[in-house]
């Protein structure tokens, strides 16, 4: 299947003097006939690339749990916020809108982001009414995902607002305090978050450990079911840290979670 776009006409803030496709998803379906949940992936590359190793392998692993997966090309620098959320809320609505073709059970949908990746999973699980809608029948849909994934996620603008993440997501109005605490996941956490796997590792030096501990903090606070994954080793960028002992262990322990969430079978 090719690529689909998000909007088949009139991209919301799409300029094409910026160099970039239009926004679009990458299917990843199982052909078994059979209906399964499904999940979204964000690659991660600090709004300013989107990393392929973050992409591709990881839809072939959700494939490989018995996952269909679509990989988002979303929107990069110098769009901003709007664009970019823009671009993640709509993937939900769509494939949602679109489920019965895929072959998706529209309530077993979730998104996966890594670093940047992750924190754009964050605000399409926490912010998705702040995206632009169009009023077409996509946006009909419920914009919530059913669960979400942050993989050693950038979290928090608060703690490190001049991180190359804040100042792209946010673009002139990085130094808004107001904006810089909206779009901080820990601070955006209320009763009707999803349920979130979170991992990270102590190691990191690009995303401190304290974003992922930050938000675990809040979603207990507001009685949210999430698991909490912190591992020695990782550093930043590892996928899915096939070569890292014990941190390897991530999507064995993800896979549980699901299955158990979901009510799957092993």
């Amino acid at each position: 299947m090719e690529k689909i776009k998000l909007w088949e006409e009139n991209t919301p803030y799409f300029n094409p003097e910026f160099g970039q496709e239009e926004p679009a998803l990458v299917p990843y379906l199982l052909e078994d006939g059979k209906t399964h949940p499904c999940v979204i992936v964000f690659p991660g590359g600090g709004y300013h690339h989107r990393a392929h190793h973050e992409g591709e392998p990881v839809a072939q692993w959700l494939n490989s749990i018995g996952f269909h997966s679509f990989v988002l090309e979303y929107r990069l620098e110098p769009y901003d916020r709007h664009a970019i959320l823009a671009d993640a809320v709509r993937s939900v609505r769509l494939v949602r809108h679109r489920a019965k073709e895929f072959g998706i059970n529209p309530d077993e949908l979730g998104v996966l982001g890594f670093s940047a990746g992750g924190h754009l999973s964050y605000m399409s699980a926490l912010r998705y009414d702040d995206a632009v809608t169009v009023g077409d029948e996509i946006d009909k849909e419920p914009a919530r995902p059913d669960f979400a994934i942050p993989c050693y996620a950038v979290a928090s603008f608060i703690n490190s607002p001049e991180c190359g993440t804040a100042m792209r997501f946010l673009g002139k109005d990085v130094k808004n305090e107001a904006l810089l605490k909206k779009y901080s996941a820990e601070l955006a956490i209320t009763e009707n978050a999803p349920p979130m796997f979170i991992w990270h590792a102590v190691n990191d030096p690009v995303v401190a450990v304290s974003h992922s501990l930050d938000v675990a903090k809040a979603l207990h606070e507001n009685k949210v079911p999430f698991s909490l994954f912190v591992y020695p080793n990782g550093e930043h960028g590892k996928n899915l840290a096939a070569e890292i002992p014990v941190t390897c262990n991530w999507p064995m322990e993800c896979k549980a979670w699901l299955y158990d969430l979901l009510e799957m079978e092993a």
